[in-house]
């Protein structure tokens, strides 16, 4: 069931059909079965396995892709705006777009270079503005209306996604914890309950997270994201909007 919707996604937004598609449960076949710390095990070996690393310039070219408008193919759609953008119109000005690292890059401090800091599975387009008004701020709930993107809340330690983008960040911060475990070199990043700005490889508040997963569910442009990123660019996957569920089994 779980194929046949996802491939429908796809279709509709007018990737082509792959074999890969039908053959998605094969993907997660070594994870069948298991719960908790080895079903976390399990996930973190498939998505870590055959990844094509992207560099932090490619990553522009990625996001083309990836977070194209439906409704206009030549702009991208801002994870916490929701502002259809031009594509090209992307740099550091405060009317253009950049890319906005969900997992903060100082929770870590794993910066841009090639690993945790060009995964597109949590790189999202968005106006400067927002970006830096986001900062790297925890998500959590509550605060005032952000300056630059008031469909958003913040205060001095949080960040309230959208309600429409709430899952999405939640599955994108649930996926770097499972995907980044400190092989090679790289940082160990795991959620937890509390929020702070520092730089130790955790981000808060899971708490939010666990309910934000719960209450919006993965829909059609999460979903064929999730896709174009397998098919085109890292050819690995988010579990987590494969498998919504698995979050829970697992934290």
């Amino acid at each position: 069931m779980l194929a046949t919707t996802l491939l429908m996604g796809v279709l509709a937004a007018g990737v082509p059909q792959s074999p890969a598609v039908a053959a998605e449960g094969d993907y997660y076949a070594a994870a069948r079965g298991l719960h908790g710390a080895a079903l976390k095990e399990t996930l973190h070996d498939i998505i870590s396995s055959r990844v094509t690393t992207l560099s932090y310039g490619k990553v522009w070219d990625a996001l083309e892709e990836t977070d194209r408008d439906p409704a206009n193919s030549r702009n991208v759609i801002g994870i916490y705006s929701g502002r259809s953008m031009p594509w090209t119109n992307h740099g550091g000005g405060g009317n253009q777009w950049n890319r906005e690292h969900v997992w903060a890059k100082s929770h870590g401090d794993f910066g841009t270079a090639p690993g945790p800091g060009t995964d597109v599975h949590h790189l999202r387009p968005e106006n400067v503005l927002v970006n830096s008004e986001r900062s790297n701020l925890d998500f959590d709930e509550g605060g005032h209306p952000a300056r630059y993107a008031p469909n958003n809340n913040l205060d001095d330690d949080s960040w309230e996604p959208r309600d429409e983008a709430k899952g999405d960040v939640a599955r994108m911060i649930f996926y770097m914890a499972v995907r980044w475990e400190g092989d090679a070199g790289s940082p160990d990043l795991e959620p937890d309950d509390r929020t702070s700005r520092g730089k130790d490889p955790r981000i808060g508040r899971i708490s939010a997270l666990l309910e934000w997963n719960d209450e919006d569910p993965p829909d059609a442009f999460e979903k064929n994201r999730n896709e174009v990123i397998y098919q085109h660019w890292q050819h690995n996957r988010n579990p987590f909007i494969d498998h919504p569920e698995w979050v829970d089994d697992i934290y």
